[in-house]
C-alpha cells in the first residue's frame, strides 16, 4: 500500500473530521443492516456517489430490495426521499414540476404558481429509467447536471445535497428506451447488484416471517453530508495515483497508440476524459470512508469496475466469446501495474 506524503498530511482538525466520517460510515452500515441483508459493496458505492456530488445507475433483477435500500439510506442521512416510477407516458413536467393558475381567495387575483415535482428532494430514485421516452430522460439528466430546473422562464434550484439513483431491469428490454452512451457517461457509477448468497437469502426469508422489524436511526444530518462532500473535494491526490488512473483510461481506447492489446481486440470504443476525473473523484471518497487522509492506487482499483463498465463497449467478436466490459477492466487491473510513490 502506498504511504502518505508528509507534505500533504492534514492538520489535526481535518484528521478528526476524516475519522468522524469513517465512524459515521460504520454507523450507517450498522443501521442499514437492521433492514438490509448484505449488499455491502452496493451501499459503499452509493455513499461514494453521494459524497462526490454525483449520481449512480443501479442494474439488477427485480426483488433485490433496491428501493428499500435507498429509502432506508435516506433515513439514516436525514435526507428527503422521492421515488418516481418511469413509464412510457411520463412527461418531463411530471418530474420537474409545472405552473398552475392560483387564485387568491381574498382578492380574486390570479397568478401562476409553481408546483414542484418529485425531483425536489435530496435523494431521488428514478425507477426503471429506460422505460420512459428520451424526452423525459433528457429532462432528468439535465436536472442532474445543472442541479436546477427551468419552468416558465424561471429557474428553480434543486435541494442540496441532490442525488439521483436510477435503476434498470436487465431482463426485459422489449419496449424500452436504452440510455445513449453520452447520457450513461453522466453517471459516476454503474452499480451491478447480484443475487444474495445462500446464507443471506435464508436470513431475508427469516426476517420476512418475523413480526417485529427494527427501525434504522438517523446517523448524519444534511450539514454533516455537505461537510463530508467538502472534505472529499480537498483530499490530496498524489501524482502517481493520478497517473495510474490516467493509464487505466488511456488503455481502454482501442484506436490510440498506447492502448492495451486486449482492448484493441475486444473493444469498439473506450472511456473518455470524464472517466479519468471520475476515477480520481471516487477514489478520494473511497479513501475517506476508510479513514485515510491520502488516496492510494488501491482506491482507484477498488472502484474502477463501476466507473468504467458503462463507459466502454465490447465489439461483436467479444460478445460472441462472452467477454464483457467487466472482463476487460479485470484484465487491465491485472496487467497495468500500480505506480509506486517513488516512481
Amino acid at each position: 500500500m502506498s504511504s502518505p506524503d508528509p507534505d500533504t498530511t492534514p492538520p489535526a482538525s481535518d484528521r478528526e473530521a476524516i475519522e468522524a466520517v469513517q465512524a459515521a460510515y460504520a454507523a450507517i452500515r450498522q443501521e442499514l443492516s437492521k433492514v438490509i441483508v448484505g449488499q455491502d459493496q452496493v451501499v459503499e458505492e452509493i455513499l461514494i456517489a453521494i459524497l462526490t456530488r454525483s449520481h449512480a445507475l443501479l442494474v439488477g433483477v427485480p426483488g433485490l430490495a433496491k428501493t428499500l435500500l435507498i429509502s432506508t439510506l435516506a433515513k439514516t442521512l436525514q435526507m428527503s426521499f422521492k421515488r418516481v416510477q418511469f413509464t412510457p407516458d411520463l412527461m418531463p413536467s411530471d418530474i420537474t414540476g409545472t405552473e398552475v393558475i392560483h387564485q387568491d381567495p381574498a382578492t380574486g387575483h390570479r397568478s401562476f404558481k409553481f408546483l414542484a415535482g418529485p425531483l425536489f428532494a435530496n435523494i431521488v430514485l428514478a425507477d426503471e429509467i429506460n422505460r420512459t421516452p428520451p424526452k423525459t430522460q433528457a429532462a432528468l439528466l439535465e436536472a442532474m447536471q445543472e442541479r436546477s430546473v427551468t419552468v416558465g422562464g424561471t429557474t428553480h434550484v434543486l435541494p442540496n445535497p441532490f442525488f439521483v439513483l436510477a435503476t434498470q431491469n436487465p431482463l426485459e428490454q422489449e419496449g424500452t428506451y436504452p440510455l445513449p452512451e453520452a447520457q450513461l457517461d453522466r453517471f459516476l457509477f454503474l452499480i451491478s447488484v447480484g443475487y444474495p448468497s445462500a446464507d443471506e437469502e435464508l436470513e431475508i426469508m427469516k426476517r420476512s416471517l418475523s413480526a417485529s422489524g427494527a427501525k434504522p436511526e438517523p446517523v448524519l444530518s444534511l450539514e454533516d453530508v455537505i461537510r463530508a462532500q467538502e472534505i472529499v473535494r480537498t483530499l490530496p491526490v498524489p501524482d502517481h495515483v493520478v497517473r495510474y488512473a490516467h493509464a487505466l483510461v488511456r488503455a481502454t481506447r482501442p484506436k490510440e497508440p498506447d492502448s492495451d492489446e486486449f482492448c484493441q481486440k475486444w473493444l469498439s470504443f473506450g472511456a473518455g476524459p470524464r472517466a479519468s476525473l471520475s476515477l480520481v473523484s471516487a477514489a478520494r471518497a473511497h479513501a475517506l470512508l476508510r479513514g485515510r487522509a491520502f488516496v492510494a492506487c488501491e482506491d482507484v482499483a477498488a472502484i474502477a469496475g463501476s466507473v468504467l463498465r458503462h463507459r466502454i463497449a465490447t465489439n461483436f467478436a467479444a460478445q460472441g466469446e462472452g467477454i464483457t466490459t467487466d472482463t476487460v477492466v479485470a484484465h487491465l487491473l491485472q496487467t497495468i501495474p500500480a505506480f509506486e510513490a517513488a516512481a
